[in-house]
């Protein structure tokens, strides 16, 4: 029986840990990248970028290191080798997580790491002259501090924002990225499966949050990433209410979570009901299930962004949902992509224009919201292939079989 029947200490049994060959990005294909993003740098013209601690300074260089009030980061040349900055008391410590090697340009507590960045670069080349100002792209993510402590000390430079490289790199995915997010879906896979076997009349969604984390750490990862569990009417809001709900015979239930593995992200919803279904839950799951599958299919090469939302929205529009972000129906993007964070680029939403392209990750997940009923969301996600999109997780199955256990 998919939907209840078994104790927690049951489906815990019932998992194992699946990281078992996973392995984590090494030391050559973040040179790799870094030499991709130096290329592009020279073909259009960026001089240098700021990359701040976080994901993008874990995608380039290996190191992971928190976003704090404290400047740390790298300055990435379009020629040359890479340098860090940080705090002296962090040297050491730095250097310790580095996996790509670096000098690393310090600065006390009491000094401007602003006006070592800008110092940092004139000692490495990067220069104003007579002709056009050096293109500065400083990190996307970073705090609105760090720009606002560079952009005075700047004269003569040109600072622009750093995403036309990291996006440019970190949206096209490697075989390495793709298989360590296969893995770590196919584990959040396995935890959606146990959840649903403990569900019974009663249970909070406190207790199946907690259950959820537990199964997470079964299957090998450090615990969810995040978990949004819904019952009943709570299922309409996206992510997710104040108040904790108890399960109760005929309640729609949505299950979103993910996990991390080697610092590669899932993300997977599943949506199915606790008992008797009504005629309206299963019209809606199928609704649901005929947007998915019309996004999924836009999704080929060289297609805009904006043209795999637009075909969830027809989609849902034909059942009589919308038009467009009106309740009831999809209130918000058809999905967004996947990897070192659980939202980035590119999205699929109006007006993006950004062609599919080899190795671009996405969710797929038109929602569909119905205030004072219900919400149904199926979430999958696919990659792009040289023959077109590819699922990580295949679809649910149906409503009364989601998990496709009885086939």
């Amino acid at each position: 029986m998919a939907i209840g029947g078994k104790t927690i200490d049951e489906a815990l049994a019932s998992l194992s840990d699946m990281t078992a060959g996973a392995v984590p990005i090494k030391k050559e294909e973040h040179l790799a990248r870094v030499a991709r993003a130096q290329a592009f740098m020279r073909e259009q013209g960026v001089a240098a970028i700021y990359i701040n601690a976080g994901a993008n300074l874990t995608y380039f260089t290996g190191t992971r290191w928190h976003a704090s009030e404290r400047m740390v980061g790298a300055i990435l040349p379009a020629s040359g080798a890479i340098e860090y900055i940080a705090p002296a008391f962090e040297e050491s410590t730095l250097k310790d997580f580095m996996l790509v090697d670096g000098p690393v340009n310090c600065w006390e507590e009491h000094e401007s790491p602003y006006q070592l960045f800008i110092d940092t670069l004139g000692r490495m080349g990067i220069a104003p002259d007579a002709g056009a100002a050096p293109r500065i792209g400083i990190c996307e993510s970073a705090a609105f501090f760090i720009y606002d402590g560079i952009r005075p000390l700047a004269a003569g430079y040109a600072l622009e924002n750093a995403s036309l490289v990291t996006a440019h790199c970190r949206t096209r995915k490697s075989a390495n990225e793709i298989a360590l997010m296969q893995r770590a879906k196919d584990m959040t896979m396995a935890v959606h499966v146990a959840a649903a076997s403990i569900l019974r009349e009663g249970i909070s969604t406190t207790e199946v949050e907690q259950f959820i984390d537990r199964a997470h750490r079964k299957v090998g990862a450090s615990g969810s990433y995040f978990v949004i569990v819904l019952f009943g009417e709570a299922t309409a809001y996206p992510h997710g209410v104040s108040y904790v709900q108890t399960l109760k015979p005929g309640d729609t239930v949505l299950i979103d979570t993910g996990c991390k593995l080697h610092n590669y992200i899932s993300d997977i919803t599943r949506t199915y009901v606790y008992g008797e279904i009504s005629e309206r839950q299963r019209s809606v799951w199928n609704s649901e299930k005929k947007a998915q599958l019309a996004a999924f299919e836009a999704a080929q090469l060289g297609v805009p962004c904006e043209a795999v939302d637009q075909a969830a929205r027809r989609a849902l529009e034909e059942d009589g949902f919308g038009p467009g972000y009106k309740l009831p129906g999809l209130p918000h993007r058809t999905g967004h992509g996947i990897g070192l964070d659980i939202h980035e680029w590119p999205y699929l939403v109006g007006g993006n224009k950004t062609l599919l392209d080899v190795g671009m990750c996405f969710s797929n997940e038109p929602m569909i919201c119905i205030p004072g009923e219900f919400g149904v969301r199926h979430e999958d996600h696919f990659y792009m292939t040289e023959s077109g999109p590819k699922w990580f997780t295949e679809p649910a199955h149906s409503i009364d079989d989601p998990f496709g256990l009885n086939l």
